[in-house]
């Protein structure tokens, strides 16, 4: 079973550049709200570092989610862009928000 995003030549079916175009686009705006879910952990960082910490279950599961999808769209035969860059802000705010958990 094939996981990956490789078709073979002769399964291929047309694509057409309108599809396209609204992919690329789509993709776009996903990245952009995906980067603006993680960003909005800063709250989350200030009250962590102001001495009221946030519960640590939510970030961790994010950060560990986050860090799965940006694996998973780096092994893929071809990278998988959106995703790795969409994730990446999931991983890095959510180590901060679980280390100032305990940092305070």
């Amino acid at each position: 079973m094939n996981y990956d995003n490789y078709v073979p030549k002769e399964s291929r079916k047309e694509v057409s550049q309108e599809r396209i175009r609204f992919l690329k686009l789509l993709s776009k705006v996903a990245v952009v709200f995906c980067c603006l879910m993680y960003i909005s952990y800063i709250p989350q960082i200030t009250a962590n570092l102001s001495g009221n910490p946030v519960s640590v279950l939510q970030p961790l599961c994010a950060t560990a989610n986050a860090t799965l999808w940006v694996t998973y769209g780096w092994l893929k035969t071809y990278k998988d862009w959106p995703v790795i860059l969409a994730n990446i802000p999931g991983v890095i705010f959510g180590v901060v928000t679980v280390v100032t958990v305990y940092v305070h």
